[in-house]
């Protein structure tokens, strides 16, 4: 005699609620995936500080000749602020660090873990704030591109 047979609904009922609760443990024992700690940035970023810091410079002054490290506008973003500092040797940027940008949670840290190198490899091809957006970080995204152009204009002064 077949197991599942129609004259016996009860026995179904069980085995297909054993068969759905089987299933959910094993989905829920799942681990997400972990994406590598922010690497390759220049410097350790700092974290996430809820204090504002004005944009400032530091480094020879307004002549395009030699090494100028800039900090550019600290940006509210939906997530919290962003902030990049630039330096520029002879006028050409060199590198791109972002000092503030949210990781209050561990959501925040994976998807600023990706973006914030993306954005930086970018920008240091791009040579200025003319940069795509990076897909899942919106927020992040325009808060770099607004504070990178604020330190790029800033430099221009």
């Amino acid at each position: 005699m077949h197991t599942l047979r129609k004259n016996r609904p009860l026995r179904r009922i069980v085995l297909a609620s054993a068969a759905t609760v089987s299933g959910m443990v094993l989905l829920l024992s799942l681990k997400p995936h972990t994406t590598p700690s922010v690497a390759g940035l220049g410097s350790s970023p700092a974290p996430y500080t809820s204090s504002s810091t004005s944009s400032g410079t530091t480094g020879s002054s307004g002549s395009a000749t030699g090494t100028r490290t800039l900090t550019g506008d600290s940006v509210q973003t939906r997530y919290g602020p962003v902030q990049v500092r630039v330096t520029l040797t002879n006028g050409k940027l060199t590198d791109v660090t972002a000092v503030t940008y949210p990781q209050d949670n561990p959501r925040d840290q994976q998807i600023n873990s990706y973006a914030i190198p993306q954005l930086t490899r970018e920008a240091l091809t791009a040579q200025s704030a003319d940069i795509d957006t990076v897909s899942g970080a919106t927020y992040t995204s325009d808060g770099y591109r607004q504070s990178l152009q604020s330190a790029l204009d800033s430099a221009s002064r």
